[in-house]
């Protein structure tokens, strides 16, 4: 689910074309879209069948999803006595959460508007079933570092010097490819990270390495260095000096000992090569 709810917020960015990468940068139709999106997105990750009532049906029951980012769901007046499937998420706050209730006359508001629609009262909230309450989502780096550092990575003209910058200035912080895409704008953008021209060889040369959450050994690395772990689809980038003795939160790299540059001031060297393995 934590995973859905990152490529929703993804899907709707669309950064790759467009830059963006924050909730207040969209449209409002397109924040109205959000519920659609999860909604869709939710059921071919788990192969949810169609209801007949309902949007899914679900061991036997008709579920309505409904997704709010405030939390205040609305309650047509055809999912009364019908489970509902709740969501409510913060990119901002890398957090999600889901419950179900449900939408019986005495849990519900009644609408006064056209259509009719409710929203929970008191108790029906003191009712929600919650799957999961404030749940890490995957995060965006983007939103985790100031807005003066994000001024910074997005003001060079090319992409490969934007995404140079990104790994020069969001070290030990877990970088999606999503947000690659998004600095890059390109549809190579990729091929901005690795070496032979891209970020990894340039930014060697200043005592910064690039792991992979795609390669076990380079995920190792991270843990034996003790910096941020780049889960499968993210990288990581931190700076590296060599350690002249062997030392705690160390790892040998191209023969050599190194540890993350974190306070120790090691001898100055250009950073060790890191291989996908």
């Amino acid at each position: 689910m934590a995973k859905v709810f990152r490529e929703t917020f993804d899907q709707l960015y669309d950064g790759q074309r467009t830059g963006r990468y924050r909730w207040d940068q969209l449209y409002k139709t397109e924040k109205t879209h959000f519920g659609t999106l999860i909604e869709i997105n939710l059921q071919r990750e788990f192969d949810f069948s169609d209801g007949l009532l309902m949007d899914y049906q679900i061991a036997g029951h008709e579920v309505d999803c409904k997704y709010s980012a405030t939390g205040s769901w609305m309650l047509p007046p055809e999912s009364i006595d019908h489970l509902i499937l709740g969501s409510v998420a913060s990119d901002e706050k890398s957090k999600w959460s889901m419950g179900l209730v449900r939408a019986s006359a005495e849990n519900r508001n009644v609408g006064m508007n056209r259509d009719q629609k409710g929203t929970l009262n008191a108790l029906g909230k003191r009712r929600i079933r919650w799957i999961r309450k404030d749940a890490p989502m995957p995060p965006n780096v983007l939103l985790h570092i100031s807005e003066n550092e994000v001024a910074k990575i997005f003001a060079p003209r090319s992409g490969q010097a934007r995404i140079n910058q990104l790994f020069r200035i969001a070290t030990n912080r877990r970088i999606s490819r999503n947000v690659v895409a998004t600095v890059a704008q390109q549809s190579d953008y990729m091929k901005r990270v690795r070496a032979n021209g891209g970020a990894r060889s340039t930014l060697q040369s200043e005592g910064i390495i690039i792991l992979s959450g795609d390669y076990k050994r380079q995920v190792n690395i991270a843990l034996e260095l003790g910096c941020a772990i780049p889960h499968e689809g993210e990288l990581v980038s931190t700076r590296v000096v060599r350690a002249d003795i062997a030392m705690a939160n160390s790892v040998e790299l191209d023969g050599g000992r190194w540890v993350a540059d974190a306070g120790y001031h090691g001898s100055a060297a250009p950073a060790p090569t890191i291989r996908n393995q």
